[in-house]
């Protein structure tokens, strides 16, 4: 069975050491961040720093002026890092020690500036600057010219993607102030539906009504926001849920307009990097629940069987949706969390795998090598040397 860690290049650069510590582990290969949006990060090895703040959404490696002339959107370089490229620095050192890498490449959560006019716009009007919205041209364009970019990487084999079609809501902002009123998934759902102009074209063009989707939209919200209870957790599955709040036609009718915009975009964005490099993997994080809108994006798994390569299914919580990923036709990997910090289990990561396995993963990803202890790192080394020895 595969396994792959996920890695940030200032995990690497900077570090002599780092690169043959990760060969130690025993990992078939890593997933670098190649474009990845703000966050803070700790780094618990490193001989210069102990913390890392990416302000923004940046690409770590340099990009083609030419490529993004005239633009709304471009990814802007990582300049809070000395080096120009990191990615390409961290990569050449990981295979130098002999461990290949992918490319980890997030879409449309993004902390950009000037982005208003290219973001999820929700039903009361509020615009989500962390989230562009997949129906607006400048974010497919957007889109194509990051694979573009990636394709032309040297030194990978396979690219994965996050957050490659719709993400909206629930986010991990700075100082986050949403949990007073606790809104389930079929709530959220609702709440990240996009109304940007681009959005209601679509609507109308799916036979849906606008006007009457948003008002209906805040009715079923404003009556959990004024303390009305929301769908009881046994009152059937998500779908059903969202079926009851907007009623099922018009549920389905939304739902289908959204898979076609997000297709759109993740066909586009494929066949660019298989245009420019046919031998690369090419993986979508994803959410075999149709309505998500996370970083693992929400999919019917059989309409993507044919344009991506596999599925990386979070499997943080248990493997429930292995199964659906797998039925639609294509390969799927367990993405696990391999950091007792973040709330993993990594000395249960064997009995982890296996659940995984059964399910029908056919590969892991632990989350996450460079913010792992040295603990989790022990478990990691611990759980490779087994699936080496055939255990």
């Amino acid at each position: 069975m595969q396994v792959a860690g996920y890695l940030y290049p200032w995990d690497v650069i900077g570090d002599p050491a780092a690169a043959d510590r990760v060969a130690g582990l025993g990992l078939d290969h890593v997933v670098l961040a190649a474009v990845y949006h703000g966050t803070r990060a700790l780094t618990p090895r490193h001989p210069r720093h102990r913390v890392v703040v990416a302000d923004r959404t940046a690409a770590y490696f340099p990009v083609s002026d030419a490529r993004w002339r005239g633009a709304t959107l471009r990814p802007e370089p990582a300049d809070w890092l000395a080096s120009t490229d990191p990615f390409g620095q961290a990569a050449a050192a990981l295979r130098g020690a002999g461990v290949p890498a992918h490319a980890w490449v997030v879409f449309n959560h993004v902390d950009l500036p000037g982005t208003r006019d290219q973001n999820v716009v929700n039903a009361y009007g509020d615009v989500y600057p962390w989230a562009l919205c997949p129906a607006q041209e400048p974010v497919v364009e957007y889109g194509l010219g990051l694979a573009s970019e990636v394709g032309a990487l040297p030194g990978i084999d396979g690219v994965e993607l996050e957050a490659c079609g719709w993400y909206g809501f629930d986010h991990l902002s700075a100082h986050d102030k949403v949990g007073g009123v606790p809104l389930g998934d079929a709530e959220q759902y609702l709440l990240s539906l996009c109304f940007c102009d681009a959005c209601d074209h679509r609507y109308r063009d799916g036979g849906i009504d606008p006007v009457a989707l948003r008002r209906q939209v805040c009715r079923a919200l404003d009556g959990r926001f004024n303390g009305e209870p929301g769908p009881a957790a046994d009152s059937g599955t998500e779908a059903d849920q969202i079926d009851a709040l907007l009623g099922a036609g018009l549920a389905a009718a939304v739902a289908e307009v959204r898979h076609t915009v997000a297709d759109v975009l993740r066909v586009a964005v494929t066949d660019r990097i298989r245009s420019l490099r046919p031998e690369l993997t090419v993986l979508l994080h994803a959410d075999p629940r149709p309505h998500g809108t996370l970083a693992f994006t929400g999919v019917d798994p059989a309409r993507v069987a044919g344009t991506v390569d596999g599925l990386v299914v979070s499997c943080w919580r248990g493997t429930d949706a292995l199964p659906a990923a797998v039925a639609g036709g294509g390969r799927a990997y367990a993405s696990l969390l391999a950091v007792q910090g973040l709330g993993g289990r990594p000395r249960e990561l064997t009995e982890q795998v296996a659940a995984a396995r059964e399910a029908g993963a056919s590969g892991v990803r632990l989350y996450h090598v460079g913010l792992a202890g040295a603990a989790d790192l022990a478990a990691v080394r611990e759980l490779t040397s087994r699936i080496h020895k055939g255990e």
